[in-house]
């Protein structure tokens, strides 16, 4: 057993079975043991490979969708530029470099980056030398700027609470609870979940629904500040628009694992549930939920990608073109990952989106 599993058996010990959104936050964000202050997770060398990792077309095509997105909104003054959970610095400095020759937005940018662990804070900071960003930890007190922003794979590592349709209106609320050998999930007793009321028209006993309030919390506060303030959320992650069944997971070494085996050493997510975001985003619009292919193609991926290839050869052309392939294929993230702007109401929707997702 690990030093987590330790702590969290001892915890069990004195509380009680641990709801599933508890045992995820110790597990990423314990100061001394967690996932997100401890582990490289990025790249080759960590757990998994984002986008912004694959290929630079795609923080430059979000970058220009969220120029376009500045232009139609009247090119406020003044505005942040911010990005959620922002890895190593690269989405950021891809949106950067592709719209330096925007003119006036680098300008009126204030770059704001919001991220948790102090490892990749100094990541970012090297990447970013040069562009002044700021960090914070949540948006709970930004200046009334317009806020454009970026969140690529930062809701699906949010804790979530896990629910098991029982009988009539009782759900049971996945635990983890302590064994001799660790850590296991279990499931309490059943019990009525007001906050899933509107889930009893479309599930049935046995089925799994999954809830992030800390998702949700989130969502409210872009939704407002855009409403009150202008701008845009650029939300892309993986998931659909309907919470159904169990997306619990964990990532290690670039393959799956157990989520309960090694508490603080791997990467733990689940799928997001769009349509939910959005509800708690109101009054700021939604837009239809897109594919990320679709997307990417509609920004003119492979316009972009056929140029970069122009000065490529041998291995370097092999790689652009596996590039290509992983971020727009249906076999690859194309399909997987979602995109959902978040705009104030009546603003048109940022570039390769269209308006309509109804909460």
């Amino acid at each position: 057993m690990n030093a987590l599993t330790e702590i969290l058996r001892a915890r069990i010990a004195a509380e009680g079975p641990l709801p599933l959104d508890a045992y995820m936050r110790a597990c990423l964000l314990d100061p001394a043991h967690g996932y997100y202050t401890t582990q490289t997770s990025i790249g080759a060398e960590g757990d998994f490979t984002t986008a912004p990792e694959i290929s630079q077309m795609f923080g430059e095509l979000l970058g220009l969708a969220l120029a376009q997105s500045w232009l139609d909104q009247g090119r406020p003054a003044a505005f942040l530029l911010a990005e959620l959970g922002p890895g190593r610095g690269t989405l950021m400095a891809d949106i950067l470099r592709a719209t330096r020759a925007v003119p006036g937005f680098h300008e009126a940018a204030q770059i704001l980056l919001v991220e948790a662990s102090p490892r990749l804070r100094e990541a970012q900071r090297a990447r970013l030398a040069g562009h002044a960003p700021v960090w914070v930890d949540d948006l709970s007190d930004l200046p009334p700027l317009p806020l454009f922003l970026v969140a690529n794979e930062f809701f699906d590592a949010l804790p979530i609470r896990q629910f098991r349709r029982a009988t009539g209106e009782l759900w049971q609320e996945r635990v983890v609870t302590a064994t001799d050998a660790g850590l296991a999930p279990d499931w309490a007793t059943p019990a009525p979940q007001a906050a899933l009321d509107y889930r009893l028209g479309d599930t049935e006993a046995g089925d799994v629904v999954e809830l992030s309030p800390e998702a949700l919390a989130w969502a409210g506060r872009l939704g407002q500040h855009i409403t009150r303030q202008g701008g845009v959320a650029l939300i892309v992650d993986y998931g659909d628009a309907r919470s159904f069944g169990d997306t619990f997971q964990a990532l290690r070494h670039h393959g799956f694992a157990d989520p309960f085996a090694t508490p603080g050493q791997a990467d733990l997510t689940a799928h997001v549930d769009f349509g939910e975001l959005a509800r708690a985003a109101l009054p700021a619009t939604a837009t239809r939920l897109e594919t990320q292919g679709v997307f990417l193609e509609r920004l003119g991926i492979t316009a972009r990608a056929q140029a970069l290839a122009k000065g490529l050869s041998g291995a370097a052309l092999d790689a652009h073109v596996t590039a290509h392939r992983r971020l727009t294929h249906p076999e690859e993230m194309g399909t997987l990952f979602k995109i959902l702007a978040l705009t104030p109401p009546g603003q048109r929707p940022p570039p390769g989106l269209q308006p309509g997702l109804t909460p």
